[in-house]
């Protein structure tokens, strides 16, 4: 049976869909539906228990072994098979799963800002009505209280985004030539250079990806009203329940809600210099590393200004 030979590995928040839709349309390549298998995530059937939502979430694991391989069929005889599960980096016993499987494989990872990361992600959830805590950084404060009380990874808002403790460890299980690590903000100013390098990287023709399909971008606004405070917690209530209810239930249920609650559109927000300011001490160290280990310098992720954050790219 049939098995990746490459997979878009990390990170949440940083481009892994979009990526993933622009390499479906190369011939020479066959990306898994669902994007998101999460194989490897679980040596067995995932967890029970978590936070709003998780348990719907954990009923979308692919975790048998000829469910996993049965995606890959479809593929074009000659093509490679790919899949993004950006969670993969994030933990190091995911990591040893991968290589006893496919020792070979190729590793793409996508690296953002980790301040822009854990905001979009934070966004992400309130945006869904699942977030209850309505203070960015107050949020990010309570993830050892999460992760005590068995909340999924994508709550992880700083653990997720303290790259130089995965990547080393990543290194250390997978030779280096075959992990290309990049950074998100190269994917979105220049597609066509990245989508090349990625290209090239696998082995395939270079030349026929020049841009990138607008995936997963959301435009609304959710203010913290009475209001919207009511329907969160009614979606909230759907997450921690609706596990035990058909899918056509489910959407029966949050839809309404969710038209109701996404009625505002406009600008997400960014993080402030004073959010920056209070969480940058959570990765200053962890970004060291990451220079150390990479020998690229990111070095401005550690600015306070928001506009410096996302204006460099990776140097040697």
């Amino acid at each position: 049976m049939p098995l990746p030979d490459f997979l878009i590995a990390g990170v949440p928040k940083a481009g892994t869909t979009a990526l993933h839709a622009a390499l479906e349309r190369h011939p020479q390549l066959y990306l898994s539906r669902p994007k998101e298998p999460k194989f490897f995530l679980t040596d067995g059937p995932p967890p029970r228990i978590g936070g709003p939502g998780d348990k719907q979430t954990y009923q979308e694991h692919i975790w048998r072994q000829e469910d996993y391989e049965r995606l890959f069929v479809p593929a074009p005889r000659g093509t490679l098979r790919g899949e993004a599960t950006p969670f993969y980096l994030y933990d190091p016993a995911t990591h040893l799963r991968i290589h006893a499987l496919v020792p070979d494989v190729r590793i793409i990872l996508m690296l953002r800002d980790p301040v822009d990361r854990a905001h979009s992600n934070w966004t992400h959830l309130w945006i869904a009505g699942l977030e209850p805590e309505a203070d960015f950084v107050t949020a990010c404060r309570l993830e050892e209280q999460r992760r005590a009380a068995g909340w999924a990874d994508f709550w992880h808002y700083i653990g997720l985004g303290r790259y130089g403790e995965q990547v080393r460890h990543l290194f250390e299980v997978f030779d280096r030539e075959q992990v290309l690590l990049l950074r998100y903000r190269d994917l979105r100013e220049q597609p066509a250079a990245t989508l090349d390098q990625v290209c090239a990287f696998l082995g395939v023709r270079t030349g026929l990806l020049t841009e990138v399909p607008r995936e997963n971008v959301n435009r609304h606004v959710v203010e913290d009203t009475r209001f919207n405070a009511a329907l969160r917690g009614l979606l909230r209530f759907g997450g921690n329940v609706g596990h035990v209810f058909p899918l056509p239930v489910r959407k029966s249920f949050r839809g309404p809600l969710l038209t109701v609650l996404h009625r505002r559109k406009g600008r997400r927000p960014r993080p402030t210099r004073q959010e920056r300011a209070a969480l940058l001490p959570y990765f200053a160290d962890d970004l060291a590393l990451l220079q150390d280990v990479t020998g690229r310098s990111y070095a401005d992720w550690l600015s306070l200004d928001p506009a410096q954050s996302q204006a460099g790219t990776s140097r040697p």
